[in-house]
């Protein structure tokens, strides 16, 4: 399924004020595509393998199908890349404003029966992700951004009828001040590189944590870790939805020279090495 080709004269006109309204419109979209991948997950998938070597199921692109759906619904004007239609040969649309698609990130950690799989939807403006949903369906867990400064989290199951954020108690997300010398650092469960490693011996970490997914983002964004690193490659649509709900609960996402890491600036999509920050960028205290 491609995504529709689309006029672009509406999409400056959403701002943060439209956030909440955008939210409630995605939330029955976003749930119906966790209920599609825990189907699937109950029933067991075969794997397909993509060019770039990835994994891919029927989960995969049912969901993605149901995002596209919804989205040109709840935002009709605002072009849409996502990623199976893009493995699929779709040109990434540029743009001032795009939306970005990941059905099922994580899809290695769905494979294997992992619960640390999620639905992600980002949309960037100029460049710069600022608004961004996450479900991850196995938890029932929900992250959103409602606005400039404020990201939240709740309990949400994929089979909830008429759900909305209105009437549900939300967790107002917060990013939380790092102990220098006692660090908590996320990093990935499925993509481990020896440079991560040496990365972080400049740093006094106390823990580290592997996860899947974008709710490496979420730990961060919640104040239950004070950076994340990523050194190996990822796509513009497995960070987006992440990078702006931790930008919400003050947090950022920087490439390792320190500059803001920044959407549209290459025709892959594909992001450089990066580090999600909790709060502002740590220098290396060891050498």
């Amino acid at each position: 399924m491609q995504p529709e080709r689309v006029e672009r004269a509406n999409q400056s006109a959403m701002t943060t004020n439209d956030f909440p309204s955008l939210a409630e419109a995605l939330l029955p979209w976003v749930l119906a595509a966790g209920a599609v991948e825990m189907r699937h997950r109950a029933a067991g998938v075969a794997v397909e393998t993509k060019p770039d070597s990835s994994p891919v199921t029927v989960a995969d692109r049912e969901a993605e199908a149901l995002l596209l759906e919804g989205l040109r619904i709840a935002a009709p004007g605002v072009p849409v890349v996502a990623e199976e239609c893009a493995a699929a040969g779709d040109v990434p649309v540029k743009g001032s404003a795009y939306f970005l698609v990941d059905p099922l990130d994580g899809t290695r950690e769905f494979i294997k029966g992992s619960g640390e799989f999620t639905v992600n939807i980002g949309l960037v403006v100029d460049g710069v992700p600022v608004f961004g949903i996450i479900y991850a369906p196995v938890v029932g867990a929900l992250f959103v951004t409602l606005g400039a400064g404020r990201a939240v989290e709740t309990a949400i199951s994929v089979d909830e009828h008429a759900p909305s954020l209105a009437t549900r108690t939300l967790s107002e997300l917060a990013t939380r001040a790092p102990d220098l010398d006692a660090l908590t650092v996320v990093t990935s469960r499925s993509h481990r590189a020896g440079s991560v490693e040496a990365f972080l011996a400049g740093y006094a970490v106390a823990e580290i944590r592997r996860g899947g997914s974008s709710l490496k983002f979420c730990q961060v964004a919640r104040g239950d870790a004070d950076f994340y690193v990523r050194l190996g490659p990822t796509n513009e649509w497995d960070t987006a939805a992440g990078q702006a709900i931790l930008a919400a609960a003050g947090g950022c996402v920087t490439a390792l020279d320190g500059t803001p890491l920044t959407y549209g600036n290459t025709q892959d999509m594909i992001n450089p090495p990066f580090v999600a920050w909790g709060r502002a960028p740590i220098a290396p205290s060891k050498r």
